[in-house]
């Protein structure tokens, strides 16, 4: 009998935790949706891969099942999903006081639990400006002939190779230059290769969070392991050292970590440098590699945006010179050619809040403490703002002033968070393509195909074949930026 009555109490129990786990308690209505499987959550069928370039499947059939507002539960996480653009900007526009920045636990043991993402007030202004201070407007204007310099000698080396891997090939580019300004770091003369730790924490950073030997995640946070004890070597080194000038971010580091009273301290300056190194290579390099898939199926674009840069060569007086910042700031159609290309790449699959407090909207309730997920796929593919929405069009852009996020363009964040990379991606990307379409052609080899886990990745990568101009004239199979 005993065991009998033990048996109910049992089914019982779990029945009405089930249940509860379906339904959560909520001082109003909650916006529909369902919570999946108990622990697991919906979290499998959101990282599901996929091949389409359209809003992912996972928001897409919940958004015409619950409308473009609804619930969900991640990695054990509830969440409410946003693909409605009044509610994003209100997200965005009331950060610090109804929401905060926030990441799933799994995200956070991967970027470090003091990362800047997960730091809010005083301290995030801090960093910001600490960051704005080798990246804002007046430091790259010194930096553009580094910029250029790197895109040229790289592209130089690829036009004596068979063929390159442009997502390998732009994110190593990319990384050398942005690891030299960070930490004054040369993998030529280094003794260990940093960006190979990188590289295995990129292959687990989008996957499912099992941290158990042999899976992608765990080579992940080895990968971060090891990469942090570098880094942290390397300032150790560094602190050591009597240097005059502050000539990277480490020197800026080591001078704040010195001052009297400072709220740095070296763990948050080691996560901070993780994220910088991260975010500058693997999202422009991304970026780029979309970039050029494009430009190689749409000829027009490539003939438009090689005139512009054409163009900028004939008006020069001394035709050897670098790009000075007022011909950067004149590159017009190559601004409309990269809001196009992020807009469609949605390299950002998901941007995280947490509610403060109970928010009323539309008649729904989220209650305080929950995940908020805005998704920009959603916003950036909306058939009633962007006519056509999945066409490549960068003629779209024509006349529209972008100087940060709007509600309906978020490729860079948006609100006070609003990425303090972006002048630096754009440098980046603007300056290589001047340099690919006045000095090269190219041609693809293989690969190239996309899949989304649910962020941007080449599973085969992007071969492709470079010559320079003088070389591949006669060559009808190179892309021709004539």
């Amino acid at each position: 009998m005993w065991p009998l009555c033990l048996g109910a109490l049992v089914f019982v129990g779990i029945t009405h935790w089930v249940y509860r786990w379906r339904n959560p308690s909520c001082n109003g209505k909650l916006p529909p949706g369902s919570m999946g499987f108990p622990f697991l959550g919906e979290t499998l069928q959101f990282f599901s891969p996929n091949t389409s370039s359209d809003i992912p499947p996972f928001i897409k059939q919940r958004m015409k099942r619950y409308g473009p507002i609804f619930k969900t539960n991640l990695v054990g996480r509830p969440v409410v999903v946003s693909t409605d653009p009044e509610l994003n900007y209100f997200i965005f526009q009331q950060e610090g006081q109804v929401f905060q920045s926030w990441y799933p636990d799994t995200f956070t043991e991967i970027f470090g639990r003091q990362n800047v993402g997960s730091l809010h007030g005083f301290m995030y202004k801090y960093l910001k400006n600490l960051v704005l201070n080798l990246f804002g407007p007046e430091s790259l204007k010194k930096m553009l002939p580094e910029v250029e310099q790197a895109a040229c000698t790289t592209l130089e080396k690829w036009s004596c190779e068979d063929s390159v891997e442009l997502k390998e090939a732009t994110a190593r580019m990319i990384f050398d230059l942005t690891a030299k300004k960070l930490i004054s770091y040369d993998s030529t003369k280094a003794s260990e290769n940093l960006r190979e730790n990188f590289v295995a924490f990129i292959q687990g950073l989008i996957s499912f969070p099992l941290d158990v030997p042999g899976t992608a995640y765990h080579k992940c946070l080895q990968g971060r392991k090891r990469a942090m004890k570098m880094l942290k070597n390397m300032l150790q080194e560094r602190r050591g050292m009597q240097r005059k000038e502050q000539n990277d971010f480490f020197d800026y580091v080591i001078e704040e970590l010195k001052k009297e009273g400072t709220v740095l301290t070296e763990a948050i300056a080691l996560d901070l440098m993780f994220v910088l190194l991260f975010a500058s290579f693997e999202t422009t390099s991304l970026a780029l590699t979309y970039a050029i898939k494009l430009l190689s199926n749409h000829p027009l674009v490539l003939k438009q945006l090689q005139e512009e840069h054409e163009a900028i060569l004939k008006r020069r007086e001394d035709p050897n010179s670098g790009i000075t910042w007022k011909e950067y700031k004149s590159m017009t159609f190559t601004f409309q050619f990269i809001n196009e290309t992020v807009r469609l790449a949605n390299i950002v699959p998901g941007i995280f809040r947490k509610t403060l407090r109970d928010i009323n909207f539309k008649g729904y309730t989220i209650p305080a403490g929950w995940a908020v997920m805005v998704c920009p796929p959603a916003v950036h593919l909306n058939p009633a703002k962007y006519q056509d929405p999945l066409a490549f069009n960068p003629w779209r852009w024509e006349g529209v002033e972008l100087n940060g996020a709007s509600k309906h363009f978020m490729a860079f964040g948006g609100g006070m968070r609003f990425c303090v990379g972006t002048d630096f991606t754009k440098v980046q990307m603007a300056i290589f393509l001047h340099s690919l379409v006045t000095k090269c052609r190219w041609r693809p080899v293989k690969g190239g195909n996309i899949v989304r886990t649910p962020g941007l990745q080449f599973p085969n990568g992007f071969h492709v074949q470079i010559m320079e101009k003088d070389q591949s004239k006669q060559d009808p199979e190179f892309i021709n930026t004539n």
